[in-house]
């Protein structure tokens, strides 16, 4: 294989924050803290709906942490009156108008078109010439990558119409393509703090075989972070775990133009637990269930702390609005 032969398969990662041009301070919308703005360091070179300039390449740091109660004593983490929300390292109610993490992927909101050929359309990656097939496990297996602290492992199952195994990618009859990802090790910020990260992705694209009208994509990912520092004098842990579902995407195949997914359902769900020495541990999380039906007008269903609102987003926008 020829280095960096691309395929039809997952996105690549890019490191940058969320645009602000998503965000919106409509009343019909929510916010989304800083916790879930970003997803857990490395977690873009896993397969997931995410988008990867949610990955900002730093763990979440978090806001004031204590010790705070009347005249600035009490016990670490604890709360003072006038303070609520603002002391628990979470911060205030952060940006509006939004999906956590970044947002979709292009690949899942209509902004990659599709092409004849290797490369193109949604779902590209690309496969180092150094990859080896092991005709015992059927995989392709590829030299682990080194980012900053982070190991990141992927392996490749190719499979023709029939199911049978195949050494490589081949244009004539690769049918569905399994990618598995696996991310780990530890990032240390400049103020010290150690962040150790998890993260394992497996997705599958099948309908690639020529004569192919669409594409079904199905995959699952989940990631945690550990972050151990200290802020305004107290020691803190803060977890932050991801997940994403796909479950029956279907892209139909039209040639030269993006297309919205017709069909299929995306789960993605982020928690987010911040504990300071010596006190309370405060939990925060949020869902968010996206579904498909041929319309760029897509149903999205968001439980924020248990709360839930259902929201939409007219692809190939971002805003998120909600009634």
């Amino acid at each position: 294989m020829s280095r960096f032969t691309t395929i039809l398969v997952t996105g690549t990662a890019a490191l940058a924050l969320a645009a602000c041009a998503d965000i919106t301070n409509s009343a019909n919308t929510l916010a989304v803290g800083s916790a879930f703005q970003t997803v857990p360091v490395g977690f873009s070179a896993n397969s997931s709906s995410f988008d990867a300039s949610g990955d900002a390449g730093v763990p979440f740091f978090p806001g004031a942490v204590g010790p705070h109660g009347p005249g600035g004593q009490g016990a670490p983490g604890q709360m003072r009156h006038g303070d609520a929300g603002h002391r628990d390292g979470f911060g205030g109610p952060g940006m509006r108008g939004q999906l956590m993490g970044g947002g979709l992927g292009p690949d899942f909101s209509g902004r990659v078109p599709f092409g004849r050929g290797l490369g193109h359309g949604p779902f590209a990656f690309s496969l180092p010439d150094a990859c080896t097939f092991n005709a015992t496990s059927g995989r392709v297996s590829c030299p682990d990558k080194l980012d900053h602290g982070l190991t990141i492992s992927r392996s490749f199952a190719f499979t023709d119409t029939a199911g049978a195994a195949q050494a490589k990618f081949d244009t004539t009859s690769t049918d569905a393509v399994n990618v598995k990802v696996a991310v780990s090790g530890t990032r240390i910020r400049r103020n010290s703090s150690t962040s150790a990260v998890d993260h394992h992705s497996d997705r599958t694209v099948s309908g690639l075989a020529p004569g192919s009208s669409e594409r079904t994509v199905n995959g699952t990912a989940k990631g945690t972070e550990t972050t151990d520092g200290v802020r305004d004098g107290v020691s803190f842990t803060a977890v932050r775990t991801a997940g994403d579902t796909t479950t029956g995407l279907v892209i139909p195949l039209v040639d030269g133009r993006p297309t919205i997914p017709s069909a299929g359902v995306v789960v993605r769900s982020m928690t987010v637990t911040i504990t300071p020495a010596g006190g309370t541990a405060t939990t925060k999380s949020r869902r968010e269930k996206i579904t498909f039906d041929g319309s760029n007008v897509v149903s999205v269903v968001v439980t924020q702390d248990g709360v839930t609102k259902n929201c939409t987003i007219t692809l190939p926008d971002r805003k998120l609005v909600c009634e």
